[in-house]
């Protein structure tokens, strides 16, 4: 008798997300309930979005503009979604993310189109970003436990940074996708909640606001001196390009593409694909819904709170002018709550974005041939080397600059010369990588020519004759909504508030 054992079986080949097979297809729900089961990357994009564009940007323009610029937080969040959802149309329905996509669109310099190129370059503009996020959680942590020195010193930002990174680097190592989604949507849960409602809230307290100030705001006009502030409002707040290129390769690892299937010409996968884009659509708007409000709130307590007060969050202090907004509003021991939640939302922004870059880098040097992005192997490794030692440029960045809102803004620039790409890239895919079924949408059209524009556009800019209005300390002067409200905080109660508003809107 042979007591030879048998030879154990191979072990099964790792799944590939990106990789199209007819045996993994899904039929897509077809009930509401059902789609929402599947609902997952807009939230993860939301945790990348809302911590810096909206905790640090959007807070700091209400705090500069007042309320006169309201409307354009509906217009920048509102039409880019389109451009967006278009993307990730092409996406689900090729199989393949947006930096492949944008290889397609001409001239190509090398390997790699010129789209590549910008994006490589934008990258570098966003690592200052990024280096902000982390600086942002670095000050927000040492107010509340300064570990060595004082709060906000040297030595207490440069120990938080580095493990706030260590932290971060630690839970993605794994690279999971199950991972991500739950924490980013717990963190966009719980903030859209404390955002919301604090936006809600105020008109409760001393810094109330109106339907005067809202219907100020809302009247399409920018004030003088301050369409550089609005060109910049709308490359950054909502969804940037980034962001979008971000999100196709989320949908890839959720299965959008993956549970569509290949396309093989029949009218089966034809209704599939109708299904699974009626659940990114729907994740999307999810994403969208959850961006707007979280915006349109940071603005308005800016615009409330911090503009009235001619409070300005800059450099390290940041994090202490934005607690005003909690403090000033309820009280001393607020401060703590907005420590805590501040750092939740910066954290979860320096999340997504760990997971994500590394995983654009990734397939940008298989576009350049340094690496084969079809082997599984290959990539995850590739993907887990840049998880852990991009972050750690990132956090030099920051070391280095030590200003988180300037920081931020460097990378609002980038990503608002990247649209421009992005645009030119969805129109080229749209065209040939689209089916004419799938690809009706007067609505894209529209925006895509509103984003081509490159500028929002508004009925008049008031008040453009004032020459005083020209400075951006003082163009809350010209902002009526604000006029009203400091005048109804400040008047009649004497004080060196009184004699200081005095001054700067005489």
């Amino acid at each position: 008798m042979s007591t030879a054992t048998p030879a154990a079986a191979p072990a099964p080949a790792q799944a590939d997300p990106y990789a199209l097979h007819p045996d993994d297809v899904r039929e897509a729900p077809d009930t509401l309930p059902g789609r929402l089961r599947h609902l997952g990357p807009g939230f993860v994009l939301s945790a990348a979005v809302v911590g810096s564009g909206e905790l640090i940007v959007t807070t700091s323009l209400g705090a500069k503009a007042g309320f006169a610029l309201l409307w354009l937080v509906l217009v920048s969040t509102g039409v880019k979604v389109w451009v967006q959802m278009e993307l990730a149309r092409w996406t689900v329905l090729n199989g393949r993310p947006a930096l492949e996509g944008y290889r397609e669109v001409g001239p190509r310099i090398g390997r790699a189109s010129w789209i590549n190129w910008l994006w490589i370059g934008m990258d570098f503009a966003k690592m200052f970003q990024r280096g902000g996020i982390i600086g942002g959680t670095a000050a927000a942590c040492s107010i509340l436990w300064p570990i060595t020195g004082d709060a906000l010193s040297a030595s207490s930002l440069n120990l938080w940074a580095v493990v706030v990174t260590l932290l971060a680097v630690a839970l993605l190592y794994s690279g999971r996708y199950g991972v991500i989604e739950r924490v980013c949507m717990l963190s966009v849960i719980v903030f859209t909640l404390a955002t919301v409602g604090l936006a809600f809230g105020l008109p409760f307290t001393d810094f109330g606001y109106g339907a005067g100030e809202l219907g100020d705001g809302l009247a399409f006009t920018v004030p003088a001196g301050t369409m550089g502030v609005a060109l910049a409002m709308f490359g950054i707040t909502g969804i940037g390009a980034d962001e979008m290129t971000t999100y196709t390769y989320w949908c890839i690892e959720k299965g959008y593409a993956r549970w569509t299937g290949p396309d093989d010409g029949t009218e089966a996968r034809a209704r599939r694909a109708e299904g699974w884009l009626k659940v990114m659509r729907l994740d999307i708007f999810a994403g969208w819904v959850v961006c707007t409000l979280c915006t349109l709130s940071f603005y308005v307590i800016g615009a409330a709170v911090l503009n009235p007060q001619g409070l300005v969050p800059e450099g390290n202090s940041m994090i202490t002018t934005l607690s005003r907004i909690y403090t000033d509003t309820m009280g001393p021991w607020a401060e703590y709550a907005f420590l805590v939640g501040a750092i939740a939302v910066l954290f979860s922004t320096l999340i997504g974005s760990t997971a994500s870059v590394p995983r654009l880098w990734a397939n940008t040097l298989g576009i350049l041939g340094v690496i084969d992005w079809r082997d599984v192997t290959v990539r995850r490794r590739t993907i887990r080397i840049l998880t852990c030692t991009l972050p750690l440029l990132w956090v030099c960045f920051f070391l280095f600059v030590q200003s988180p809102v300037l920081m931020v803004q460097i990378g609002g620039v980038g990503g608002g010369v990247f649209l421009l790409a992005v645009v030119v890239a969805v129109w080229r895919l749209r065209s040939t990588g689209i089916p004419e079924r799938f690809r009706a949408n007067p609505w894209l059209t529209a925006a895509l020519v509103g984003q081509q524009r490159g500028d929002p556009v508004p009925r008049r800019v008031r008040g453009a004759g004032d020459a005083g209005a020209g400075a951006l300390g003082g163009l809350t002067c010209s902002d009526p909504a604000a006029a009203r409200r400091r005048s109804r905080n400040c008047g009649g109660g004497g004080g060196s508030w009184g004699a200081t508003t005095a001054g700067r809107c005489r």
